[in-house]
């Protein structure tokens, strides 16, 4: 990296914004969906409760949020307990449920049974996934919370072609078994959470983590598959500091060994964000993320104790190391609540800098960087539960890439930030509404990038080497094969059990992908019976 950063004294931050708030820092985890996290902006971008909305995922029991979350899981119940069994446990309560005098603990069966029809081929899509859930608290200190889901399933076409091409189901897991039309893989998630005192959460997860106000990241998002992480948060008055250490896979590294001795090549990564709500209205975050391969053919690396301390500027113990092979980016994350319900927002991330040749204006190669520009809000036209979004999202080529694909930013062959990787711009919209149990989403997306022709490397592809670049000067974002995507998306559900998400859905998705070498048109429209909390991301 050939910029330099003055460093931040973490340490006079946090003396500095420690005043007249008294933080908390809660213990159980809401798992992160977009839709779902809607449901809580009244209270998330609320100006007068300093909430870090751009740390991801929130606790169900945050004083600024308890009230919200508990009207939330309480929608519907029968308060005089007239209903049957039967009837409860499918429409408010969990399948099994223990409660004590300090723990509770609760399980549940979660479906997702998806039956669609693809227009343009004529094609029968469906999901058949059987999950369960398990999870509770142990005192007001400990809690826990698993998943596993066994999953079949066939996919519209461009799903399709994407998971032959990366091996992996979006959003979710590698597989042995994605080499048929009926792709077969299975998914878990679990989290152990620990808060010893008001300032200090403890967690270790195979999970996600999300950072940013909007629906992307460009900093890092819940876009790729799970990993195994260490989180450590702490609270004081209006900062809040997170730093995570995790370990992520690469099924598509060239492997070091011929035979199944080493698996799979890993990754590791150390990440660190800081954000300061500065005023009622105004936050800033700074986040900065190294990443270097757990082994080579040279031989074993592991984990590199030099990252280990959590308030730190990682630049420079990376850069201590005159022949680095780590791969460090920074980044700024920003909101600005510019009305009681409407909220601006931002990102920029520096992946490498080069000033004398950003200024020159001639397309250095070297200059990589992602910013995000978007606005939200809730209650629009005065009616209550109608949130919206609208964000604009950018990569220059190269970006988030490396020499060595093991230590570029992405785990399990998919990016840690923008699904797109890099060498786009992208426009896109929300919208959701919720009428008691009733659901409403709809979703519009341009976006403009660059493909790579075969053999050549224009920079969208973050998973190669970008000593292959095509070209040192000249660079520009849509280089390539330009390639212009537009995207739609409905969906409509009725909320069956708020515990665990239940719902009766139904969806639909018209998708136009065109450049010079054709036009590839989708139309899909799905019926289901779904559960739980995830993002499973259709868009791209």
């Amino acid at each position: 990296m050939n910029f330099k950063i003055k460093h931040i004294s973490w340490i006079g931050v946090l003396i500095f914004a420690s005043f007249n708030v008294k933080a908390q820092t809660p213990n159980v985890n809401i798992p992160y969906s977009y839709p779902f996290y809607q449901k809580l902006n009244k209270s998330v971008y609320d100006v007068n409760n300093r909430m870090h909305s751009s740390i991801k995922g929130y606790y169900a029991d945050d004083s600024l949020l308890v009230h919200r979350y508990n009207e939330l899981m309480k929608m519907g119940t029968d308060s005089l307990n007239h209903r049957s069994w039967l009837r409860r446990k499918i429409t408010e309560e969990h399948l099994l449920n223990f409660k004590g005098e300090d723990y509770e603990v609760y399980a549940d069966f979660l479906p997702d049974f998806q039956i669609g029809r693809e227009f343009s081929e004529g094609k029968t899509t469906w999901i058949n996934t059987r999950g369960v859930q398990l999870g509770g608290t142990v005192g007001k200190q400990f809690s826990f919370y698993t998943n596993v889901y066994e999953n079949q399933g066939v996919f519209a076409n461009y799903l399709t072609d994407f998971i032959n091409k990366n091996q992996v189901i979006p959003s979710q897991m590698a597989s042995s078994k994605l080499g048929a039309t009926t792709k077969d893989w299975s998914y878990a998630t679990a989290l152990l959470s620990y808060t010893p005192n008001k300032h200090l959460n403890l967690a270790v997860g195979y999970d996600k983590n999300f950072i940013g106000d909007g629906y992307r990241s460009m900093l890092l998002s819940d876009v790729a598959a799970n990993y195994s992480f260490v989180r450590l948060r702490a609270s004081l008055g209006n900062v809040q500091y997170q730093t995570i250490f995790g370990y992520m896979l690469d099924p598509g590294a060239e492997k070091l060994t011929t035979d199944r001795r080493l698996g799979d090549r890993g990754k590791w990564a150390a990440m660190h964000y800081i954000d300061w709500n500065a005023t009622k209205r105004f936050s800033i975050g700074f986040f900065q993320a190294v990443t270097w391969a757990d082994a080579e053919p040279e031989g074993k690396r592991g984990f590199d104790f030099n990252y280990i301390h959590p308030f730190i500027f990682l630049r420079s113990v990376e850069s201590a190391n005159t022949t680095s092979p780590d791969k460090m980016r920074l980044g700024i994350n920003t909101k600005y609540e510019i009305l009681d319900k409407t909220t601006v927002y931002g990102q920029f991330m520096i992946d490498e800098f080069t000033a004398k040749e950003f200024f020159g204006n001639k397309g250095y190669w070297a200059n990589k960087w992602a910013l995000q520009i978007g606005f939200r809000g809730s209650d629009l036209f005065k009616v209550d539960g109608l949130n919206y979004l609208a964000e604009f999202n950018t990569a220059r080529p190269y970006t988030y890439a490396h020499f060595d694909r093991v230590s570029n930013y992405a785990a399990m062959n998919q990016p840690l930030a923008h699904p797109m990787g890099a060498n786009f711009k992208e426009v896109l919209g929300l919208m959701n509404y919720s009428y008691k149990r009733f659901d409403f989403q709809g979703q519009l997306m341009y976006a403009r990038y660059g493909l790579d022709p075969e053999g050549k490397n224009y920079g969208k592809d973050i998973f190669q080497s970008y000593d292959t670049r095509v070209s040192q000067y000249g660079n520009y974002i849509g280089q390539g094969i330009k390639t212009n995507l537009y995207f739609a998306e409905g969906r409509v559900a009725y909320l069956l059990n708020p515990k665990y998400n239940l719902r009766l859905e139904v969806g639909g998705v018209y998708r136009r992908e065109s450049n010079d070498l054709g036009t590839k048109n989708t139309g899909l429209i799905t019926f289901g019976l779904r559960s739980t909390f995830r993002n499973l991301y259709q868009d791209m």
